[in-house]
């Protein structure tokens, strides 16, 4: 049947997207009033969401704990957690649920048909038919609860998205962000935080979850999106059949209002805490915001894009340069955020003072008023227009399905307005009008009407506080103290037995029968042979050649990659500086603002990274790269490669004001990084105490590097001139033609075009004598503390079983998958109310189990120790094997667009592995019994014996618990 032929939906639009190669379809679903939006097109990843407008009345987070309550059992599937099982189990490439500020969205995506049917069918009986009205104990887990074991205890707070916000509200980048629309919209939802502010979290009540849901969770107030290779219409008789005609249309009131146009520029003043030893100075966020526009304006969406670009976000742009300059911060950014109701445009002086915000606004303005009257610098509007136009061509997301970024971006036009959802990704012919509007006066028109003429601003600040999260404890604890002061001994017994009950309920398994109704692939489903490896190794002199023959719709990938073995002690800790400073610096022919324009406008982006890869016939061998990789049209290749020369060979290291901008900016990035992926930094911290492959990545780019940067920044002007030295000895290290690897992706075609060009660079690279000596290091075991005023923590206990005499197997995949979506899952999110935990068990041997926004320290550490028995006494029957082997298959089979095809070629031959190393492992995999599972304790009790331990937390919890560390430091 035809699309247009189904009686049960109302053709709105038919049309075919050129852009996206897709055949767009816009439906309406004649008696429930679902929203339907299709793009069929041959794309095999396919994807489907359900969403809904889900304004928030309040700042309780009612949507997000709603978002995580309704993916725990519903009608159809009666098990405690649908979501996790799909995720032990599943094909998917893509599968999780988001909370925004006015919108709930569910996706999932898959290239397997009936793999994806599955995935469809849960997510709709769990939005539709959710068990959260039989079940309290769903709203107590994922959202909050009293909690007392025993009637002497505490009465304490648990709930797994008030632990998330605890932790989101520790991060000062978050808590800008929320603020700043809190300032710009004070009468619409905008105003309340969607995920919920940890103080306002246990004002929601049980029953005003359910309100919520029973009032937006409806196909009236739905959107429904399907795209990719699949029969359309039988979607959508699916859709109809199973869920919507079983629906009556409804008016269901959750319009996004517009916010009144302000009188006069707002002012708020906020703060956000840090720890007695960080410093009140400096420490300042200075913003400047506008609204400045409808998201339904096609063309304003991407030309604030463009101004975002041309005016503070490259560097050397204008209003950041001015800003720097008057040394009114340390890191100047902007961004355009263009995904609610109302577009707004946001200047940030970070590492600032509050005394000097007045000078702020100032020179914003003047800057804005002199740009309108003597124009914007043409190259740097062409450069924005390239380098957005690239990416909407390229449409690589890395991980994330193409359909799905699609599908989300759609949503910045359809949830306010039924009839336009596809304005925003077909946008061709909007960048084609708007290089023509660049020759003219439209940008500069665009200032004057936008941003100098409207009133609808708002000043920010948010400032540092000591003490803060101390207060915040202090008034939390007073308050749970005086509130169980105040409850009689009833009231206290049956928090003591609700918090029984609700452990009991965490820790009592699903029936194999509830189990059974959750759809599982077969086995045969699985393909048996490992993906192909693309990779041609080819030499041209005597250098090596990675060549990869992929068809990349006319765009040439390429890296120049150079060993860095020979980089001496001294000099090797700055590779991570030289990294951050490349094509940020004056060359022989370019200023570097000039630099940055010519890469935008020449190609899609050329990049300096370091890489690490470890030999898997010899595991002590580490080879460290330093990259410059690129990525141009065909016809640019030629002019790719000069600019790449330049900033290898011409670049200029002598201007100390942009040495420093950059140190500066880096050190507020990295510290910005540090508390939001506090994860990462512990595990990798926790590894470099025994591998020396981890200890050498943590010179380049982990904790070591970031106080190296920290002291560089501080003592710069003592400190300047030996940089300098060090960064000028380091280039003349590194770009050598006897280090020197190439990499190339692409068509025959152009391939002997690029060795061509890469044989002229080779004989430019330097080769005069150079002092070398190759950089050791010995791992010490420090088991650290970290120090912070997050109220959260993120722990990490790690280890190396390779070192115990164990082999790596395909089998701990499987491993993963249990681990992480059963045993860490059940003790350290279900039971112990921790956002996140993950594990790895590396081919190096090197593991680890880390948690993520966790409430606990001790017994975090205690559920890691006890996991090596939980495996072992490990029985599952067919099914269940089954299922971890298809979700570690998951991991494996994650479809990888052209570059990543390229990189997966290019790591495997540079980490001496073949193709029948990935089918031994993948053999390994899909052979994995119950015994092979129960044999794997070993693994996790040879890696757990190193007792590796770092922390990412609150100063106060881990300074309570100093006897677990050898070290307590301050993480800034």
């Amino acid at each position: 049947m035809k699309i247009e032929e189904m009686t049960s939906y109302r053709l709105v639009e038919k049309k075919k997207i050129e852009d996206l190669n897709s055949m767009s379809y816009l439906l309406e679903h004649k008696k429930s009033g679902a929203r339907i939006a299709l793009l069929s097109n041959d794309d095999e990843n396919k994807v489907f969401y359900i969403g809904f407008r889900t304004p928030p009345e309040d700042s309780t987070g009612v949507a997000h704990i709603l978002e995580h309550s309704v993916l725990e059992g519903s009608r159809d599937f009666p098990v405690k957690d649908p979501f996790i099982e799909l995720a032990k189990g599943s094909l998917n490439t893509f599968l999780n649920a988001m909370t925004y500020p006015d919108k709930t969205v569910y996706p999932v995506a898959s290239c397997n048909d009936k793999d994806f049917q599955n995935l469809m069918h849960v997510y709709l009986d769990a939005v539709f038919y959710p068990n959260i009205y039989k079940e309290p104990k769903i709203f107590e887990q994922e959202g909050w609860h009293y909690e007392m074991e025993s009637p002497e205890d505490e009465l304490s707070i648990n709930g797994v998205v008030y632990n998330e916000m605890k932790g989101a509200f520790s991060s000062p980048d978050d808590v800008l962000e929320r603020e700043i629309t809190n300032i710009l919209f004070p009468d619409t939802p905008y105003s309340n935080e969607s995920g919920g502010d940890p103080e306002a979290i246990p004002d929601l009540t049980y029953e005003q979850f359910l309100d919520f849901h029973r009032k937006y969770y409806h196909p009236s107030n739905s959107y429904i999106y399907l795209y990719g290779n699949m029969d359309m219409a039988e979607k959508l008789e699916y859709l109809d059949e199973a869920y919507l005609s079983h629906f009556d249309r409804i008016t269901v009131d959750s319009e996004i209002g517009v916010q009144a146009p302000f009188e006069a520029c707002a002012e708020a003043g906020k703060f956000y805490p840090i720890t007695e030893s960080e410093p009140e100075e400096d420490n300042t966020y200075l913003t400047y915001n506008i609204v400045v526009g409808d998201s339904l304006d096609r063309e304003r969406y991407i030309a604030f894009q463009i101004l975002d670009y041309a005016l503070c976000s490259a560097p050397g742009a204008p209003l950041k340069q001015a800003l720097l300059d008057k040394g009114i911060g340390k890191d100047i950014y902007s961004y355009y955020e263009s995904g609610i109701r109302q577009s707004y445009f946001t200047i940030v002086a970070k590492n600032a003072n509050l005394d000097r915000k007045a000078e702020f606004v100032e020179c914003i303005e003047e800057n804005l008023r002199s740009l309108s009257q003597k124009g914007i610098d043409k190259k740097a509007l062409r450069a924005g227009l390239n380098f957005y136009e690239f990416r909407y061509r390229e449409a690589d997301f890395g991980s994330y399905p193409a359909g799905l970024m699609y599908g989300l971006q759609v949503l910045d036009s359809w949830l306010y307005d039924d009839a336009k959802p596809f304005i925003h990704i077909e946008a061709g012919e909007t960048y084609k009008k708007l290089r023509e509007k660049a020759e003219t006066s439209y940008f500069e028109d665009l200032i004057r009407e936008c941003m100098l003429e409207n009133t609808h601003k708002g000043i920010l600040t948010l400032a540092p506080r000591k003490g803060l999260a101390e207060e915040r404890d202090r008034i939390l604890t007073e308050k749970l103290a005086a509130l169980k002061e105040s409850f009689g001994s009833e009231q206290i017994q049956e928090v003591v037995e609700e918090t029984h009950a609700l452990l009991e309920y965490q820790e009592t398994p699903d029936s194999k029968e509830a189990l059974a109704t959750i759809p599982l692939l077969k086995r045969e489903d699985i393909r048996k042979e490992a993906e192909p490896l693309v990779n041609e190794i080819r030499k041209t002199g005597d250098t090596t050649v990675m060549y990869h023959e992929i068809f990349t719709n006319h765009i040439s990938y390429f890296r120049f990659l150079f060993d860095v073995k020979q980089v001496p002690e001294e000099l090797f800790p700055y590779i991570g500086i030289l990294k951050s400073v490349l094509g940020y610096v004056d060359t022989e022919n370019f200023t570097y603002g000039e630099l940055f324009h010519e890469i935008n406008m020449e190609t899609g982006g050329i990049t300096s990274v370091t890489n690490f890869f470890t030999n898997a016939r010899n595991l002590s061998d580490c080879l460290v790269t330093f990259e410059m990789k690129a990525k141009t049209l065909e016809d640019n290749l030629p002019r790719t490669v000069q600019l790449v020369q330049e900033i290898m060979l011409k670049s200029k290291f002598d201007d100390g004001k942009r040495l420093y901008e950059i140190l500066a900016e880096l050190k507020s990035r990295l510290q910005s990084n540090l508390i939001s992926s506090g994860h990462s930094v512990a595990a990798s911290r926790a590894m470099s105490y025994f591998s020396r492959p981890a200890a050498i990545q943590e010179q380049v780019n982990g904790m070591p590097f970031y106080r190296l940067v920290a002291d560089l920044e501080k003592n710069f002007d003592s400190r300047r001139e030996d940089l300098q030295h060090k960064l000028e000895a380091l280039v003349r290290c590194i770009f050598r033609p006897e280090n020197l690897m190439l990499d190339y992706v692409g068509t025959e075609d152009h391939y002997e075009e690029f060795i061509a060009l890469a044989g002229q660079v080779k004989e430019a690279l330097y080769k005069e004598p150079v002092e070398t000596k190759p950089f050791v290091i010995e791992p010490v075991k420090r088991n650290e503390g970290f120090l912070s005023a997050s109220q959260v923590q993120y722990v990490c206990r790690a280890g190396n079983f390779i070192n115990k005499g164990l082999a790596y197997t395909g089998a701990l995949k499987v491993l993963k998958v249990m681990m992480s979506y059963e045993y860490l899952w059940q003790e350290i999110r279900v039971k112990g109310g921790a956002y996140g935990c993950m594990c790895a068990f590396g081919k190096s041997g090197d593991s680890y189990f880390v948690s993520y926004r966790d409430p606990n320290l001790k017994s975090t550490v205690e559920a890691y120790e006890k996991a090596a028995d939980f495996i072992e006494a490990f029985d599952g029957d067919e099914r269940t094997m089954t299922q971890y082997i298809i979700g570690a298959v998951s991991e494996l089979d994650t479809p990888l667009n052209p570059a990543a095809k390229g990189l997966r070629g290019m790591s495997s031959y540079l980490t001496n592995q073949t193709y029948e190393d990935y089918q031994r492992e993948r053999d390994e995999l899909l052979g994995a019994d119950v015994n092979t599972i129960r044999s794997l304790a070993a693994v996790i009790r040879a890696f757990m014996e190193d007792d590796c331990l770092c922390v990412v937390g609150n100063d106060n919890r881990l300074k309570e618990d100093k006897e677990m560390f050898d070290v307590l430091e301050n993480l800034y």
